[in-house]
C-alpha cells in the first residue's frame, strides 16, 4: 500500500542558501542604494545650478535612449559572450563616470560633460542590464526561481527607500553633492568585486552571428510565448495608464495640502508596500494559480489607482500608494520567474534585453502621459481614469491570452511550457536547463 508523501515544507530563504545568489543579492543592494543616491544628486545639482525643470528631464532623456537604441545588440552580445565579464566590464564603466561626475561637481565643471557621463551611464546600463539578468539563473537550481525573484524584489525597493533619503541627508549636512558620486563609484566597485567571486553553471551560449535575424530574435521569442507578451503587456500598461507616481508632487500640495515632508512620505509609501508584500511572497507557498494571480493583482491596482486620484484624506491615500507598490510587487516577482522559467539559457540576454526597452519606455511614457493627461482633463479625472484604463487592458488581456488564467504553479511553469522557435527554420527547444 503506497502512502501519500507530505508535501516538502516551503523554505522562504531558498535561494539566499545558494552563496554566489547570497553575495549577488547583497552586493546589488549596496550598489542600487549608491545608484538612488546619484539620482538625487544629479536631480538637486542641476537644478541648483541652472534653476530650470528642463535640465532634470534631459536626465531621464540622456539614459533611456541608449536602452532603446543598444537594446538588441546588447541583448545578442548577453547570450554570445560571458555574462559575468560583461557585467564586471559595465560596472567599471559606471564607477569611471561616477568618478567623473564627482570630479565635475567639486570643479563646477561643464554641464555639457555632465549630460556626457549620463549618457555613458546609460551605454553601460543598456549593456549591464541584459547580462545581469541572464547571470542570476546560472547561480541557482530552476526551482527556486521565484523566490529569488522575490528577494531581488525586496533587495531592490528596500535599497530605493534608503537610497534617496541617505542621498538627501548628505546633501543637507554637507550643502553639496560631490561625496555622494565617490560613494556611488567605490559601492559600484565593490559589486564588481563580488561578481568576480561568483561561480555562474556553465550554460552553452548562442553561437549565432550577429545578424538581422539574430538580433530580432528576442523579439520574436517574446511575441510567441504568450505568457511572457501578457505579463509584459500588462506591466506596461499599468505602468503607462496607472501611473499617478509622476504627479505626487500636484497632490501633496494642492490636493492633500501636507506640503513638501507629506510628499516625501508619499514617494516613500509605494516602496514600503513593495517591500512588506515581498516578504510576505517569500514566506507563502507558491501560488498555485499564477496566472489569474497576475490578472487579479494587476486589476486591483488599477481600483487603487482610482481610489488614490479621488482620494482628498492623506492617510488614505498613503494606504492606496503603499498598496500600489504591493500589487505591483507581486506582478514584478511573477513575471520575472517567468522570464527565468520560460527562457532557455542562450536566449536570456536578447529577451531581457526586450524586456528592459518595455519597462524603460513605459516609465519614462507613463510619467509624460501622466502630465499631458493632468493638463487636459485635471488631475483626480486623469489619475482615475487611467485605473479604469488599466482594469479594462486587464480584461482585454484575459479574453485575448487565455494561457494566461490558464497559468498554475510557476515551479511547474518549465514541465507545463511549450517554447516556441527562436527563429525561423529552427526547431523549438525545450526550456528547462
Amino acid at each position: 500500500m503506497y502512502t501519500t508523501p507530505p508535501p516538502a515544507r516551503h523554505d522562504p530563504y531558498a535561494a539566499l542558501r545558494f552563496r554566489d545568489f547570497r553575495l549577488l543579492i547583497i552586493g546589488t543592494f549596496f550598489a542600487i542604494i549608491g545608484e538612488q543616491m546619484i539620482g538625487v544628486a544629479i536631480g538637486w545639482e542641476l537644478y541648483e545650478r541652472t534653476g530650470q525643470t528642463l535640465y532634470l528631464g534631459l536626465v531621464g532623456l540622456v539614459q533611456v535612449i541608449p536602452v532603446v537604441l543598444l537594446a538588441l545588440p546588447a541583448g545578442h552580445i548577453a547570450d554570445r559572450f560571458d555574462r559575468k565579464k560583461i557585467m564586471m566590464l559595465m560596472l567599471l564603466a559606471l564607477s569611471l563616470c561616477s568618478l567623473g561626475l564627482g570630479l565635475l561637481s567639486w570643479r563646477q565643471g561643464s554641464l555639457i560633460m555632465v549630460y556626457a557621463c549620463l549618457l555613458v551611464i546609460g551605454i553601460a546600463r543598456s549593456f549591464q542590464g541584459p547580462a545581469s539578468s541572464a547571470l542570476v539563473p546560472q547561480l541557482i537550481p530552476e526551482e527556486h526561481y521565484a523566490n529569488a525573484a522575490t528577494w531581488q524584489s525586496t533587495a531592490w525597493q528596500s535599497s530605493s527607500i534608503i537610497g534617496p533619503a541617505l542621498g538627501g541627508l548628505i546633501i543637507a549636512l554637507q550643502h553639496s553633492a560631490t561625496t555622494i558620486y565617490f560613494i556611488d563609484a567605490a559601492l559600484l566597485l565593490g559589486l564588481c568585486g563580488v561578481i568576480s567571486l561568483l561561480r555562474p553553471r556553465p550554460v552553452q551560449l548562442s553561437t549565432e552571428p550577429a545578424t538581422l535575424n539574430s538580433l530580432l530574435a528576442g523579439l520574436k521569442f517574446v511575441y510567441r510565448t504568450k505568457v511572457i507578451l501578457a505579463s509584459i503587456t500588462l506591466d506596461m500598461v499599468a505602468v503607462l495608464l496607472g501611473g499617478a507616481t509622476a504627479l505626487l508632487p500636484v497632490f501633496a500640495k494642492d490636493i492633500l495640502h501636507v506640503g513638501p515632508t507629506g510628499l516625501g512620505l508619499l514617494r516613500t509609501a509605494p516602496a514600503l508596500g513593495a517591500v512588506i508584500a515581498a516578504l510576505a511572497l517569500a514566506h507563502l507557498p507558491p501560488f498555485r494559480r499564477a496566472g489569474r494571480t497576475l490578472l487579479i493583482v494587476v486589476a486591483g491596482f488599477g481600483v487603487a489607482t482610482i481610489v488614490f486620484g479621488l482620494s482628498t484624506s492623506f492617510p488614505l491615500s498613503l494606504l492606496m500608494l503603499a498598496l500600489l507598490g504591493g500589487l505591483d510587487s507581486v506582478s514584478v516577482v511573477i513575471r520575472s520567474t517567468l522570464l527565468m522559467l520560460r527562457t532557455p539559457d542562450a536566449m536570456r540576454g536578447r529577451v531581457n534585453a526586450v524586456h528592459n526597452v518595455f519597462v524603460g519606455l513605459s516609465n519614462e511614457l507613463g510619467a509624460f502621459e501622466s502630465g499631458l493627461a493632468a493638463a487636459l482633463l485635471g488631475t483626480t479625472v486623469a489619475v482615475a481614469a487611467g485605473g479604469v484604463g488599466t482594469i479594462l487592458v486587464v480584461g482585454a488581456v484575459a479574453l485575448v491570452w487565455p494561457e494566461v488564467r490558464r497559468l498554475g504553479r510557476l515551479d511547474n511553469a518549465v514541465a507545463e511550457a511549450v517554447v516556441p522557435p527562436l527563429s525561423d527554420g529552427q526547431e523549438p527547444v525545450a526550456s528547462s536547463q
